[in-house]
């Protein structure tokens, strides 16, 4: 199939609300040395896309502003210097920014190849929340089998990916979720335990999982005031894990609990660490992950997807909360 001059593509036209999301034609990007060209087939909705819409969440230097960070797809075409990959193969891919268009570019070292079984729409659900959530788990907080992990927005894209995970690699994880029917849906996906945090305290319910001692590791992205009740809900030796701040990434700390119980306070962003690093992440992720989505003991949870042209809607089921799992673009090109 022949490569186009031009694609449609989403662009943010001013920072603000969903309604700044637009359409437009832009030329295909050609791919660098160690690059290939994507001919996308699917693409994943984050909450960094908001963030990034809103206008609080800059693209890294010589990035593309078009949104979106993750893709999947067939190969359309070869960077020079690139070996392993040939054109027509099928992968998904972490991208820095462009995956709201029919094309994009990404280095080899952030692709993977599509999970034998997982469908294009599945396989966009996993770059940005699996890197995302092995980065943090296994690099920064090196969760263990038989540790208490608390997953804070457990049925969100990254919660899902979170609970199945760990769950799968020998963790006991407990989930907060704001109704009883995300609960439930947390329990489906393998969490022993799973609390409403509008009708019971997080806290408590971590100190009695972890047998009056808390849990282990805590994976955050709600911040603010939920920092301290965090401190309060770890073990001795227990690892918080911070990556997003949905209520605000200032708060006052007591830190005497975190020099009593020896902890460690640590966080990420993805989209600005270096190839080599998300290489590392990957070349994990193959080896560690990929045979459990291809043995179907871990699976995207897909709760809607959407045409390009509808981004709008898109962001604004995403900033309602009430989906459960991850919402995709499907452009019916895979």
């Amino acid at each position: 199939m022949s490569i186009p001059e031009t694609m449609s593509c989403i662009e943010i036209a001013e920072p603000g609300g969903p309604e700044q999301l637009l359409e437009t034609t832009r030329p295909v990007p050609e791919p660098s040395a160690g690059e290939v060209l994507i001919r996308v087939a699917a693409a994943g909705v984050n909450r960094p896309d908001v963030i990034q819409r809103q206008g609080n969440y800059a693209p890294p230097p010589g990035t593309t502003d078009i949104p979106g960070l993750e893709v999947a797809g067939e190969i359309a075409a070869l960077g020079d210097g690139v070996a392993g990959w040939a054109v027509g193969d099928r992968l998904c891919a972490l991208v820095a920014g462009g995956g709201y268009g029919e094309f994009v570019t990404a280095p080899t070292d952030q692709c993977l190849p599509l999970p034998q079984g997982l469908s294009m729409v599945e396989a966009a659900a996993l770059p940005e929340t699996f890197f995302t959530v092995w980065s943090n788990l296994y690099q920064r907080a090196h969760l263990e089998g038989g540790e208490s992990l608390m997953i804070h927005g457990g049925t969100s894209g990254i919660g899902t990916t979170a609970i199945q995970m760990a769950g799968q690699l020998g963790a006991r994880v407990i989930a907060t979720a704001g109704s009883d029917e995300k609960c439930r849906a947390c329990l489906e996906l393998g969490a022993e335990r799973a609390v409403n945090y509008r009708e019971e305290d997080f806290v408590d319910a971590a100190k009695a999982f972890g047998d009056g001692r808390g849990v282990d590791v805590i994976l955050d992205m709600v911040g603010g005031d939920y920092i301290q009740r965090n401190i309060k809900s770890l073990a001795p030796d227990g690892r918080l894990v911070s990556i997003a701040f949905l209520r605000g990434a200032k708060a006052e700390v007591n830190f005497m609990p975190v020099m009593l119980k020896r902890l460690t306070l640590t966080g990420s962003t993805l989209r600005a660490q270096s190839i080599e690093r998300k290489s590392a992440i990957a070349r994990a992720l193959k080896e560690t992950v990929w045979p459990l989505i291809e043995d179907g003991r871990i699976k995207p949870v897909i709760f809607r997807t959407f045409p390009l042209a509808q981004a709008k809607e898109a962001h604004e089921l995403m900033e309602s909360n009430v989906h459960i799992g991850k919402i995709v673009f499907d452009l019916g090109q895979g």
